[in-house]
Parts: C-alpha cells; structure tokens; sequence
C-alpha cells in the first residue's frame, strides 16, 4: 500500500551547500524549540539555514546563527529575533554522542535541511560532519559535472 503524503509534511529551508563543504559521516532528526510567531512564519516559508551550525553547550544542543524571518501580521510583542539560538530536542545518548564527536574527533554539527513531519511538527535533520579541503571539493565539482555529462551522452545515444 502506498504511502499517502500528508499536507502538513513538507521542507522548510535546506543547506545544499553542507553537503558539498563537508563528508556528512552520520546524521539525526531532532526537534526545535520556538515561538508562536516563528512557526507562523516557517509555514509562509521565511527561513535559511545556509550558514548555521549547531553546537553543545552546557549540556544541551543548541542551533546557532539560524534564520527564521519576521512574521508581518504579529503584533509588537509576539514578535521574535531573527537569528537567535534556538535549543534543539535530542535524546541525552544522542547529546553524548554528539558532544564526543565534536570534542574529541573535531568534527561539526551542520543543519541539512528543516521540515514539517507527518505530524506538522518542525524537525531539522543535523549531520555529523568533517569539513573537506579545497582538492575535495574540486573533486565533488568534477564528478558530478562528469555524471551529468554521462546521463547526457545516455540520453542522447537512447534516443538515436
């Protein structure tokens, strides 16, 4: 039986470029803490979490430098920072697993991409990621104009 999309279901923002800077090695789904006018505006689609990361701090899992725009309808005092840190809700084995990665294997914790789950909640898939040096990425660059140019050539061999 095939799965019926639900409405409420559907992606926030998105870091295209995470998976280009870094080797994403794991990655998890945790919840986010916000205000009322903040999911108002995720569900007009005002955010961008291009140039956010998320970090361990105190004991609790926090995401930093992530942008949630204004909502214009709210009044003077419902309204909330763009960029403020926003507490991420993971379990405490998944906390302890992150603070190990980043603390003792350098690695990062990159936002790929928010969503609306089947429930319409918020939710925002993390990876647990090593940054990748210039020859990497130029190598990533290469191989995925290579590709395109296979299912080109394909295409076009099909078709004669």
């Amino acid at each position: 039986m095939a799965k019926i999309s639900d409405p409420n279901s559907k992606l926030i923002a998105e870091n295209r470029r995470a998976r280009f800077d870094y080797h994403i090695e794991s990655d998890l789904e945790a919840g986010v803490m916000l205000q009322g006018s903040e999911v108002k505006s995720l569900r007009k689609g005002g955010s961008n979490i291009g140039d956010s990361y998320a970090s361990v701090e105190g004991g609790e899992l926090w995401l930093i430098n992530g942008y949630i725009a204004p909502y214009t309808q709210s009044n003077h005092w419902d309204s909330h920072d763009e960029r403020r840190r926003r507490k991420l809700l993971v379990s405490k084995r998944e906390l302890a697993r992150l603070w190990n990665a980043t603390a003792r294997e350098g690695m990062t914790i990159v936002p790929i991409k928010m969503y609306f789950n089947d429930r319409g909640i918020v939710k925002i898939k993390l990876g647990v990621a090593k940054g990748k040096k210039q020859a990497d990425k130029r190598e990533t660059s290469a191989k995925r104009d290579w590709d395109r140019q296979k299912a080109r050539i394909m295409k076009q061999n099909h078709r004669d």
